[in-house]
């Protein structure tokens, strides 16, 4: 036995010593190629800051709703859909390189101050017409209100001695071309009239949720999007390389090359005959739930979308902090999730809290903290990972406008004028 190890050393010693020498000749090429990927990064993030800094200028506008909302939740779908297109203007290698223009993104943001909802949206300047256009052409009754950001009204080095808080990042537990849940799913069938269905608006839990906070707290919730294509997420390709795998439908095989065709010529290989194939498709075996899937990624990835970083944050006076109402965004998302489909839960890399091990533990938390709370008032996207796709009909789910009737809550604050349009017979000069 030890002169078979014996023997067996010595075979391979040569190879490792093969390995090992080009190993000392080459490692210079993985510096390098590191080395290149940090510069490219650090070059486009000082490019893409001061342009930001030289054209950008953001807006907070607060959304005031009337008591009657009698738009179906659909119609929000199309407000999305229209902002898509008003945001979407990629830069060429051009300008990303030399004038360091990105894409615009914009934010959508739930908030209580103290037991008071609020909603936001957040956005550039420039688009602002299209924006409230896209709005206002649905929502007619709607206002919108230039304001100054809630985020100044609590210190800027939170956590401190006098102030706590908890964050976390929601992203999905699958890939993101599996959809969550959405607003067509929330509806049951009326007492009185069988035929007829009555709408639950999943969203009127947060707000009722959020309005009983009490003095001294404040609950935000954020959901950054910027328009979603083909060069930034590849979510349709990846959707239909899904479906197809889950219809067990075969792979394409590649093409050999002429000298792979030659060599099995004159090696006898032929493994090109054909298989016995079933009369029927491969999708006439998948089960009635397993075609429910496949049809919701094809309908999820037939509709335009965004790339999103979804937020919330629970923050409070120290002598105030009451932990469970941290969990308060956390069950407004668990409305959306499904075993089959997707989920969308807090995210193990950002959340405010430290796993094992427990060095530095204090020194740790306090970090994430400063890091969520400094990336939330910035609306800055995760820089490694943390976004996910979100088609218009999930965004539309996620954030919509809720009337008095799904959503009595007192707290939030409703118009009790109703808009209208001058008289016709109006002079013009």
């Amino acid at each position: 036995m030890t002169n078979f190890l014996t023997e067996t050393w010595y075979l391979i010693l040569p190879f490792l010593e093969f390995g090992l020498a080009i190993i000392v000749s080459i490692w210079w090429v993985f510096l390098l190629y590191y080395a290149i990927k940090l510069l490219h990064f650090s070059y486009l993030l000082w490019k893409n800051t001061e342009w930001a800094l030289a054209n950008v200028q953001n807006i907070l506008l607060e959304i005031k709703f009337p008591r009657e909302i009698l738009k179906p939740l659909r119609v929000m779908e199309d407000v999305f859909s229209v902002i898509w297109g008003a945001m979407y203007d990629p830069p060429n290698t051009k300008e990303k390189y030399f004038e360091g223009k990105f894409l615009l993104g914009f934010s959508l943001e739930i908030v209580s101050l103290e037991g008071v909802p609020h909603f936001y949206i957040r956005m550039p300047k420039a688009v602002r017409r299209t924006m409230e256009s896209a709005i206002y052409s649905q929502y007619p009754n709607i206002e919108l209100r230039e304001v100054t950001d809630y985020v100044n009204l609590v210190p800027r080095d939170l956590p401190n001695k006098e102030w706590d808080l908890w964050g976390c990042n929601f992203m999905p537990t699958r890939s993101d071309v599996y959809p969550i849940k959405t607003y067509k799913k929330f509806f049951e069938q009326s007492v009185d009239a069988p035929h007829e269905e009555k709408r639950i608006d999943p969203i009127t839990d947060l707000i009722e949720a959020i309005s009983r906070i009490g003095e001294g707290e404040q609950i935000w919730f954020q959901i950054l999007a910027s328009s979603a294509d083909d060069e930034s997420n590849d979510y349709v390709k990846r959707g239909k390389e899904l479906v197809n795998e889950l219809s067990k439908r075969p792979k394409p095989k590649k093409q050999k090359s002429l000298f792979q065709a030659l060599i099995d010529i004159f090696t006898g290989n032929f493994t090109d005959e054909k298989k016995e194939e079933n009369l029927l498709p491969p999708e006439m075996f998948l089960t009635a739930g397993e075609r429910d899937v496949v049809t919701a990624i094809e309908e999820k990835i037939s509709k335009l979308g965004f790339n999103c970083s979804i937020r919330s944050v629970y923050l409070a006076k120290k002598d105030k902090f009451f932990s469970p109402n941290k969990a308060l965004p956390l069950a407004y998302m668990n409305q959306f999730n499904s075993k089959n489909l997707n989920s969308l839960v807090p995210w193990k890399k950002n959340i405010t809290k430290i796993q094992a091990p427990d060095f530095l533990q204090e020194r740790r938390l306090f970090l994430r903290k400063r890091d969520m709370f400094l990336k939330y008032i910035s609306r800055d996207v995760p820089l490694s990972g943390g976004t996910c796709f979100l088609n218009v009909e999930e965004l539309a789910t996620l954030f919509h406008f809720p009337g008095l009737e799904v959503a009595p809550t007192p707290q939030l604050e409703r118009l009790e004028i109703r808009k209208a349009p001058p008289p016709p017979t109006l002079p013009i000069e």
